[in-house]
């Protein structure tokens, strides 16, 4: 029998709790955090697309009052404090699909957002989009349901025996053709924009395990895999679509939740660093630079 990849958000709260209000997209101001870099290229209407790992749920300070639990200091901030006079609309929002492009995302909690193509306009001059881990609950069933099974066979491998390859490989296809799919629609309502889809971290260990990623002995190597075929997804997506492809599996490496420096966080939900599974303030910094290390 085919198994079907499980529903779960990254890791936990399914980031969807915490507001009944809606979220209208609208220019963020940046912040002064102190620019990650220079960017010598100006734009003028920046537009943020992504899930909670462009949101950065938790980061202080976190806007509490949306479904979307959007850090302040997140890297679309970070790289608009690096631009003076770039105009910053970030619509990215913890739990959102591809299919959240163009249709409204809702909370299990309550609260609604609209459509993140809302947000891009005819004159939209730059947008990141940093989508994918959501579609077919990849991340969910790698970072949720495995450590839920590796209480069934800790010394063993108890998730990668729960999926099947194909499965697998047809996600992937999926979210391939999702991304570029997101490409186009930016690129038909905003035809000058310059468009970079921004890929994810390093999340799990190369080698070793860590009480932090509670996964069964023999399932880290799998879920290392399956993050890792994410990004090639993302990144064949883009470039299908003709958009920039920001690598931030390199720059990330060795900074995985196990690390000695750990750039996402373990399953310990904190108010004071980030959401379980999540990306820190460190990780942040790092993919502004990524992003304005391309725009150079």
């Amino acid at each position: 029998m085919r198994r079907q990849l499980l529903p779960l958000l990254l890791g936990a709260c399914l980031l969807t709790a915490c507001s009944s209000g809606s979220d209208e997209p609208v220019a963020a101001p940046a912040r002064t955090t102190g620019s990650p870099a220079a960017a010598p290229t100006q734009y003028e209407q920046y537009v943020a697309l992504g899930d909670s790992y462009t949101a950065a749920p938790l980061v202080p300070p976190t806007d509490v009052s949306t479904i979307c639990l959007r850090s302040g200091v997140n890297y679309p901030a970070l790289v608009a404090e690096a631009m003076p006079g770039t105009e910053l609309t970030d619509v990215s929002c913890s739990g959102a699909q591809t299919a959240n492009v163009t249709a409204p995302q809702s909370g299990q909690g309550g609260g609604t957002v609209p459509p993140q193509i809302d947000a891009v306009r005819r004159g939209t001059d730059l947008v990141t989009i940093g989508l994918g881990g959501n579609d077919e609950n990849l991340f969910a069933g790698v970072l949720g349901r495995c450590t839920q099974l590796a209480r069934t066979d800790p010394t063993g491998s108890p998730c990668r025996d729960a999926f099947v390859e194909q499965d697998l490989e047809a996600a992937f296809l999926r979210i391939h053709g999702n991304v570029a799919g997101v490409v186009r629609t930016v690129q038909k309502k905003a035809p000058d924009a310059r468009v970079l889809v921004v890929g994810y971290p390093h999340i799990v260990p190369a080698s070793g395990t860590c009480d932090l990623l509670p996964l069964a002995q023999g399932d880290y190597a799998f879920a290392e895999l399956v993050t890792q075929g994410l990004n090639d997804a993302v990144r064949a997506g883009a470039a299908d679509a003709g958009a920039e492809y920001v690598d931030l599996w390199e720059r990330t490496a060795g900074h995985d939740i196990c690390a000695a420096d750990p750039w996402i966080n373990g399953r310990i939900t904190s108010a004071q660093t980030a959401l379980a599974y999540h990306p820190l303030a460190a990780e942040q910094r790092a993919a502004a630079e990524a992003v304005l290390a391309q725009l150079r």
